[in-house]
């Protein structure tokens, strides 16, 4: 979406995007899960309440965490993409004859995804923090959901646990990330350079 938004900036398909993430971002995953569930799982009877079992048990709670932090990445897609857009290479890319297609894919999104490694590097970690709510509203039995239960037990050695996992994921997401940069962009360079 972030990136038919930037393509065709100031069109209905950019305003459609861009009202969608901003209403994804500000709704609250613990407002919207019980929502969904009223809606879908209640009122429709489509998808089931809670648990886990089948693909089915999957789609409440993937929407609760991922509508939010998909707004974001829409949002942040669509401004990185547009300032990479006015760049002079990619005048000259036009120039030289390049389909759009394939000026949009090689150059502009090549370009800007170094930020875009920052925000979803980030996402994945603020995930976990939001898994501890939706793990407790859909019943899915996770970590979020165990160091909840630990808390309310108060069985201390299982709440550092929980906390020491996420801390170490955290740690490997931006470690991941920053590895992602080189490979995004082979003019990083983490080495030691006597320059």
């Amino acid at each position: 979406m972030g990136l038919l938004s930037a393509w065709k900036a100031g069109g209905t398909v950019d305003r459609l995007s861009l009202a969608g993430s901003m209403l994804g971002v500000a709704v609250p995953n613990f407002w919207l899960g019980p929502m969904l569930v009223l809606l879908f799982s209640i009122q429709l009877g489509w998808l089931p309440v809670s648990g886990r079992g089948s693909a089915a048990h999957l789609v409440l709670p993937a929407l609760t965490l991922g509508t939010a932090m998909a707004g974001l990445l829409v949002r942040m897609t669509r401004s990185s993409l547009l300032e990479v857009m006015g760049e002079d290479y990619v005048r000259t890319a036009r120039a030289k004859g390049l389909g759009e297609s394939m000026v949009m894919l090689r150059h502009v999104l090549a370009n800007a995804l170094t930020p875009l490694l920052s925000v979803l590097g980030l996402q994945l970690g603020g995930l976990l923090a939001g898994a501890v709510i939706t793990e407790t509203i859909f019943a899915w039995p996770g970590l979020g959901r165990l160091m909840v239960q630990a808390i309310y037990s108060r069985d201390y050695p299982v709440v550092q646990g929980c906390v020491l996992v996420i801390a170490v994921t955290y740690v490997l997401v931006n470690l991941l990330t920053d590895l992602a940069y080189v490979w995004a962009n082979p003019r990083v360079n983490y080495g030691d350079d006597d320059d």
